[in-house]
């Protein structure tokens, strides 16, 4: 508990990319570790007390699909000392501020491998910022293996939280990963509104979600290792006072559940009044609707404990609670008879053995509890839809039956209110021009691209996948919407294209399978070219390129177009400007670095190495004192002495600092 929690990541993105900046971490970065012996102490280092480089060993969390996740032990100490940790470290920090690496403790990446999350799923977070979760189920939702319906998934991830500014920082998130399957919603967990949709019979109903991740608010005693003010706040009453919201959160979940769907409820705690008495509460109210599936098949190598079938209550004054007739009177508004553990009868009922505690000492990780639910028949009294052209007997009576509910009537809602979302109707006037110029497929449908504004000049057009189309369609009047859909083309107004729309970056993933026309295949040393010039002035000159390439850019006029590569398995899509005689990728100098790194390319153009740069200078000191005559080195000496004692910087810590 009071070691440092190790660095945990795992790598996002298109199963594809995902694996291609693998191999690219292991052969540049993982295995010249192996063989690096770590720097000796110096004698000022020595009588300092610190402690030697320790060698450095990536650990892969065999229970993440993949290879995907890993775990290092990686200390600020050892990145300042040793040329190799700190080049790493640079590795992991510039492709986490491209999206390609996600910065997670391991333990908290569990719930959604658990979840199981299949690209037609409509799924629902509860409580889904800061994000890493979201981003997890959005990348499993797109992973089907035709690259269409990769980019364009048939399910929903409903991403929701309470906090109105946390919801912007998940829009951050999730724009990163150009899903057009995602919907941010800001609503209290515990009583969520019902998200209405319509049926295949053509009725609007509320959703019944297949897949619903409930990771609750908790005190957070697991994460002792990395938040150490809970130390010093730590307290036994801390569970019981979060029971009551956390079990409300569960239940609301559990009724927006699907027959048949599985609901993931987890918490960053070991305090069993916040884990198992939930559990046993939401289990005992189901009346057998519900029941805990054992996933230790799904997490291979993992090691954790069981959950527990009896524990013990506590007051704030360490006073043991064995039994309901043994509160306190001073504790009844805390304490109740749902917080004790199950009855003898109720142990083998209820199988909260199935639960998954995870222990720091395990594995080296933080503490963490997950159990996974799943529903097996409607909850007592739930209504039950039933469609229209199906003849089977009700399993309610007619009375609990839903009725088939009339779109929402509009209402005043409090507080910020977003700007709406306006889909392309079929007489949409930019439509055209677009479609003539990218030509795109017949089955695409122009309804499903939106703007946020009715009138002027739309500045920014995108794209969201059927379901979400109709979920803001139903919605949009009682929901409280922060964002959707993923930005695809932006306004260019050079008037030397015919098209007044350029392709975005952002969207490219979506976009680009839609469409036949402005595509460029280009050659590995094409894509090198345009991502080493970043001149906005001076860019890459056609002719520079391959002939093909000069080719296929002949056949195009001015505008925008997109870059397309392929080669042993890596697939890189880019999207840029063709002008007269040049061209340029609309590309980040941090994504620069990502796409020019899987390429084997040189990147110390944008990457700057403080070790060699001081070696460097090193060596420039060297050849200045050999070349200077003696008479002259004590002159320059004595000025720069002179110098220092004025207050001001040497050239040397200078560079260092910086």
């Amino acid at each position: 508990m009071k070691e440092n929690l190790p660095a945990a990541f795992r790598l996002t993105g298109t199963k594809d990319m995902a694996c291609a900046l693998l191999r690219v971490m292991k052969t540049t970065f993982f295995e010249p570790l192996s063989q690096i012996i770590p720097p000796e102490l110096t004698p000022e280092e020595q009588e300092a007390g610190e402690e030697p480089v320790k060698p450095l060993k990536p650990f892969c969390l065999p229970w993440y699909p993949n290879n995907l996740a890993w775990q290092l032990n990686l200390t600020r100490k050892n990145i300042r000392r040793c040329e190799a940790y700190w080049q790493l470290h640079q590795f992991l920090i510039s492709e986490t501020e491209t999206g390609n690496i996600s910065r997670q403790e391991a333990v908290s990446m569990i719930p959604p491998v658990v979840l199981d999350v299949q690209p037609h799923h409509k799924v629902l977070d509860m409580c889904a910022a800061p994000g890493s979760k979201t981003a997890q189920l959005i990348e499993f939702l797109h992973s089907a293996n035709d690259d269409r319906s990769a980019a364009i998934p048939e399910g929903i991830v409903v991403a929701n939280d309470a906090d109105n500014k946390r919801c912007y920082m998940l829009t951050h998130q999730a724009k990163r990963l150009q899903s057009p399957a995602i919907i941010i919603t800001n609503h209290d967990a515990a009583f969520m509104p019902n998200i209405h949709h319509t049926r295949k019979d053509g009725s609007v109903g509320p959703i019944k979600f297949d897949r619903i991740l409930c990771d609750v608010p908790c005190s957070g005693d697991g994460t002792l290792r990395k938040n150490f003010d809970v130390w010093a706040k730590w307290n036994p009453v801390n569970g019981a006072n979060l029971h009551g919201l956390q079990l409300r959160i569960a239940r609301r979940g559990i009724e927006m559940l699907a027959v048949g769907g599985r609901l993931v409820y987890s918490t960053c705690s070991l305090n069993p009044l916040e884990n198992e008495a939930v559990i046993q509460r939401l289990l005992m109210e189901a009346d057998g609707s519900i029941q805990l599936v054992d996933v230790s098949s799904q997490l291979p190598g993992l090691k954790f404990m069981p959950g527990l079938e009896e524990w013990l209550l506590m007051n704030r004054e360490m006073e043991a609670i064995k039994s309901v007739t043994e509160i306190p009177l001073k504790n009844t508004n805390l304490f109740n008879k749902h917080l004790f553990p199950p009855s003898m009868e109720n142990k083998e009922k209820l199988n909260l053995k199935r639960c998954i505690r995870i222990l720091p000492h395990h594995q080296d990780t933080g503490g963490f509890f997950v159990a996974v639910l799943e529903k097996t028949k409607p909850l007592p009294g739930e209504k039950v839809y039933k469609e229209i052209n199906q003849e089977e007997i009700p399993t309610v009576p007619d009375t609990a039956t839903q009725r088939i509910r009339q779109p929402p009537k509009k209402k005043r809602r409090q507080g910020f209110r977003e700007e709406p979302y306006y889909y392309f109707e079929k007489d949409e006037v930019v439509w055209p021009g677009i479609d003539a110029f990218y030509g795109m497929h017949e089955d695409v449908d122009p309804g499903l691209f939106l703007t946020r504004t009715k009138d002027g000049k739309k500045r920014n057009i995108y794209f969201t996948n059927k379901c979400i189309k109709d979920v803001v369609a139903q919605n949009q009047d009682h929901i409280k919407i922060i964002n959707t859909g993923v930005k695809v083309l932006v306004r260019s107004d050079n008037k030397g294209s015919p098209c007044d729309f350029r392709l975005a970056q952002d969207g490219s993933r979506v976009l680009l399978p839609l469409f036949s026309k402005r595509k460029i295949c280009v050659t590995k040393n094409d894509l090198v070219i345009m991502l080493q010039n970043d001149d906005m002035e001076m860019p890459p000159e056609i002719a520079t390129l391959d002939s093909k390439t000069q080719e296929q850019c002949a056949d195009h006029c001015t505008g925008a177009i997109a870059f397309l590569y392929e080669e042993d398995g890596l697939k890189i899509q880019l999207v840029g400007w063709k002008g007269n005689k040049s061209v340029r990728a609309y590309v980040a100098k941090n994504d620069r670095i990502h796409y020019l790194r899987l390429l084997g390319a040189d990147t110390s153009k944008y990457e700057k190495n403080k070790f060699a740069e001081q070696r460097n200078l090193d060596s420039m000191n060297v050849d200045v004192k050999e070349s200077t005559p003696d008479d002259m080195q004590t002159d320059v000496n004595d000025e720069n002495g002179e110098s220092n004692d004025k207050g001001e910087t040497d050239v040397c810590d200078g560079i260092q600092e910086n």
